[in-house]
């Protein structure tokens, strides 16, 4: 199965993908677009730019059309669109391209910032620009104005930190939850 984990910076997605990839077998977890722009030689500017997260949304779509089947993918395009919105930017992204890449997703995992993640995770660096991207990517998720993932199954992570992987799991339809490994705690 295919699974996307979306949310601004600091809201914990690297440390969910790990934990979903390891009780999903035979799944591996997409390096999330900025990574792999970066491995390519990609020079980002801090903070990043408009153009930046216009080149990772171009790296997600393609990466999401280009992955095999059983992948937890590490950021999806919807956190470039947020990342943009916040910037006041557009995208500069083609629905009939997004479209067949999101649909491609059995599940979108939002994490929101929460009174639990600003307690318990590491400060995150522009603490403004991350509350701004979370509205924009909550507004985006709910008002999908690009219709792109309309068909997807969404479930929004905003409960304890330590229960995610499993709401997460629960969340996906029952034919797919019978491949998942039981935790190592029982």
């Amino acid at each position: 199965m295919r699974i996307g984990v979306s949310g601004t910076h600091g809201t914990g997605k690297t440390t969910l993908v790990g934990e979903l990839c390891a009780r999903l077998p035979g799944h591996v977890a997409a390096d999330e677009p900025y990574v792999l722009l970066e491995d390519d030689g990609y020079e980002f500017g801090f903070p990043p730019s408009a153009e930046d997260y216009q080149a990772q949304l171009a790296r997600s779509v393609q990466l999401l059309r280009s992955s095999g089947p059983d992948v937890v993918f590490d950021r999806t395009p919807v956190d470039f669109l947020a990342y943009l919105a916040a910037q006041g930017a557009d995208a500069d992204v083609d629905p009939a391209v997004l479209r067949p890449a999101m649909a491609g997703l059995n599940l979108l995992i939002i994490l929101p910032v929460t009174v639990e993640t600003e307690q318990l995770l590491p400060a995150a660096e522009l603490p403004q620009l991350r509350h701004a991207v979370n509205n924009a990517l909550l507004d985006l998720v709910y008002a999908d104005p690009l219709q792109a993932w309309a068909d997807v199954l969404v479930a929004e992570l905003d409960g304890p930190l330590d229960r995610r992987c499993a709401t997460a799991l629960a969340a996906l339809p029952a034919p797919l939850r019978r491949q998942v490994r039981p935790s190592a705690g029982g």
